[in-house]
C-alpha cells in the first residue's frame, strides 16, 4: 500500500517542479525525497516521474497519480480542519512580510503562532511588495503580507487592513501650526519607501513638477531609517502614521496638515492555490483578527479520550 507521506511528497515534486524544492517545503533532504519517490514507484509498479535538464515533469501515469494525490492531500487538509487539534499543525510556513507589517502587529502574530499552533515554525522574510509577489509566484515563499490584493489567477488573498499614508516631521522643523501646500513641502527633503514600491511612485508623481524646486526625495528599504531621519529633522516623512504611534504621542514627530491626499494602503494575506493550504489559512486567519483589532478567542478543542 502507497505510503501517504511517500504520496505527498510526490505532489510537493510535481508541483514544485525539483527534488530540491520538494526537500525545503517537506523541511528534509533530497535523498530523503529520491527515497520516496523510489519506494512510491516501485509500490504502484510505474515510472511517475521524468527529468529533463531543468526541471522534474510527470509521466503520463504521474499525470494520472497527480490527480488522485491532490484528492488525498486535500481530504487530510478537510479531516485537521473539521478535527481541529491544533498540535497536528506542524512544520515549517515560510512567510513573507512587508515592513509595515514588522512594525504595526507582526510580533503579536508570531506570540499567538507560537500559542495556538505550538508545532508550527515560521521562517520570515522581510522585503517590498514585487519582490514577494515574485517570491510567492516561485514558491519560495508560502504566504505574503503585502500591498495587495494580488490579481495572479493561481493566487488566493484575504485583505488584512488599511493604512492612512501621511506627511509627518520633527516638531525642530517648525511646521506643524498651518495648513501646508506642495509647494511649502517642496522645499524640505521627502523621506519614504523604496522604489518600485506603490508609496514610492505616488510620492514621486506628487513632487515632480515643473513648478516645483528639483525634488528631493529619499528613499529607504528601511523604515526605521526613515524614521529615524524624520526625528532627526532630515526632512518629511511620508509614512503610515500607525508605524509611528510612539513618536507621535512623545511629540518626536508631529502629524503635518497639508492639502494633499495620497491612498491608503491596503494590505492583503496572499498565497497559491493548493490541495495543503489549512496551515497557511489558519495563519492568514489569525493575521486578519490582529490586523483588524479584533479579539482572538482559541476555539475550543475536541474532547480527547
Amino acid at each position: 500500500m502507497a505510503d501517504f507521506k511517500a504520496i505527498e511528497t510526490f505532489m510537493w515534486v510535481v508541483t514544485l517542479g525539483s527534488f530540491r524544492g520538494a526537500a525545503q517545503k517537506l523541511n528534509t533532504t533530497q535523498p530523503a525525497i529520491s527515497q520516496r519517490i523510489a519506494q512510491l514507484e516501485r509500490e504502484v509498479g510505474v515510472r511517475l516521474l521524468q527529468r529533463d535538464r531543468r526541471m522534474v515533469l510527470p509521466t503520463p501515469s504521474g499525470r494520472q497519480m497527480m490527480v488522485y494525490a491532490e484528492k488525498l492531500i486535500g481530504l487530510r487538509s478537510e479531516m485537521l480542519e473539521v478535527i481541529g487539534d491544533r498540535s497536528a499543525m506542524r512544520g515549517v510556513l515560510r512567510l513573507g512580510v512587508a515592513e509595515t507589517i514588522v512594525h504595526t502587529w507582526l510580533s503579536q502574530l508570531i506570540k499567538r503562532v507560537n500559542h495556538v499552533y505550538p508545532n508550527l515554525s515560521l521562517e520570515i522574510e522581510v522585503d517590498i511588495t514585487s519582490n514577494l509577489q515574485s517570491r510567492l509566484l516561485a514558491q519560495e515563499i508560502e504566504l505574503a503580507f503585502l500591498l495587495g490584493p494580488l490579481t495572479a489567477p493561481t493566487i488566493s488573498n484575504r485583505v488584512l487592513c488599511d493604512y492612512p499614508v501621511d506627511f509627518l516631521a520633527s516638531p525642530s522643523l517648525g511646521l506643524g501650526k498651518r495648513r501646508l501646500t506642495v509647494h511649502d513641502l517642496a522645499k524640505f527633503p521627502i523621506i519614504t519607501f523604496p522604489r518600485k514600491t506603490q508609496p514610492y511612485e505616488i510620492v514621486s508623481s506628487l513632487f515632480n513638477r515643473p513648478d516645483l524646486p528639483p525634488m528631493r526625495l529619499h528613499a529607504s528599504a528601511s523604515l526605521a531609517t526613515v524614521i529615524h531621519m524624520a526625528i532627526e529633522g532630515l526632512g518629511i516623512a511620508v509614512i503610515p502614521t500607525a508605524i509611528v504611534e510612539n513618536e507621535l504621542a512623545d511629540e518626536r514627530l508631529q502629524l503635518l496638515s497639508t492639502n494633499l491626499q495620497i491612498p491608503s494602503l491596503t494590505f492583503s494575506a496572499s498565497w497559491l492555490a493548493s490541495p495543503d493550504t489549512v496551515a497557511i489559512e489558519r495563519v492568514a486567519e489569525l493575521a486578519a483578527k490582529l490586523a483588524q483589532g479584533s479579539v482572538i478567542v482559541d476555539a475550543p478543542q475536541p474532547a480527547r479520550h
